[in-house]
């Protein structure tokens, strides 16, 4: 059974006449009204930009450094080890 799809928020925007043209000439090749098109592009960069916010992008000197720290790490620096003690002792005493 479909679900049906409840619209109850707005959104509007100023733009100019010739991005306005170019959209609805995309909306028509697609054979979509003006808004679906509109909602179903923001949603689609939406998705985009969130899905890119989770990737990590590194160099290749910058990635190379950090195999090199997980193959090889360093040892505890004291503030560190202090952390950790810290830590164990409020855990403990739970």
């Amino acid at each position: 059974m479909p679900r049906e799809i409840t619209r109850s928020s707005r959104l509007e925007a100023r733009l100019p006449a010739d991005t306005l043209s170019i959209i609805k000439r995309a909306a028509e090749l697609q054979g979509r009204s003006l808004s679906d098109f509109v909602v179903a592009a923001a949603q689609e960069m939406a998705m985009r930009t969130i899905e890119e916010s989770n990737v990590i992008r590194m160099s290749l000197e910058d990635q190379r450094r950090f195999i090199d720290l997980l193959i090889n790490p360093t040892a505890p620096n004291q503030a560190l080890q202090n952390a950790a003690k810290a830590h164990a002792d409020l855990i403990q005493s739970q």
